[in-house]
């Protein structure tokens, strides 16, 4: 196979390099890889940004300026494992605000991308014991931010 990579890549109307800059500043290890312009050629205007390359902890996207025609929605959304309650917190603040926050870890940043904020050890209660399961969901679907120790009381 002659596949080099798989790169998720993000439709914006012209926020892509503000988008990439605040996503960068958030996460460890990422960071702006390469900033490309409209030519003349079009169909945005000439110099103005066209494609933002970056990773966020390793992880490589792309993000396109490419107009109105297209909108972010739910069905893709990123999801970030969290240890610690303070990694919730703050990204859960920072990345909602200017957006809207949902429940369940479910949030919508002011660029309308979706992410889910969650604790990372959450796939552990969800396994194995039905009635611990139940009692995580539980818990789990009366929330908007996850509360690491709410869940693991629920997990008791």
């Amino acid at each position: 196979m002659s596949i080099q990579s798989i790169t998720p890549f993000l439709w914006f109307n012209t926020e892509a390099e503000e988008a990439a800059t605040f996503y960068v500043g958030l996460f460890d290890n990422s960071h702006i890889l390469r900033v490309s312009h409209y030519s003349e050629a079009g169909p945005r205007p000439k110099g103005s940004v066209m494609v933002v390359d970056f990773e966020l902890m390793g992880r490589r996207f792309s993000a396109l300026n490419g107009g109105p025609h297209f909108q972010l929605d739910q069905a893709f959304s990123m999801y970030v494992n969290c240890t610690e309650q303070a990694d919730i917190d703050r990204l859960w603040e920072a990345l909602g605000e200017g957006g809207s926050h949902n429940v369940c870890g479910w949030l919508q940043d002011k660029f309308g991308l979706f992410w889910q904020i969650n604790y990372a050890g959450i796939i552990d209660f969800m396994m194995g014991d039905q009635d611990r399961a139940q009692r995580v969901m539980a818990a789990m679907m009366q929330m908007r931010k996850m509360d690491i120790q709410a869940l693991k009381e629920a997990a008791k």
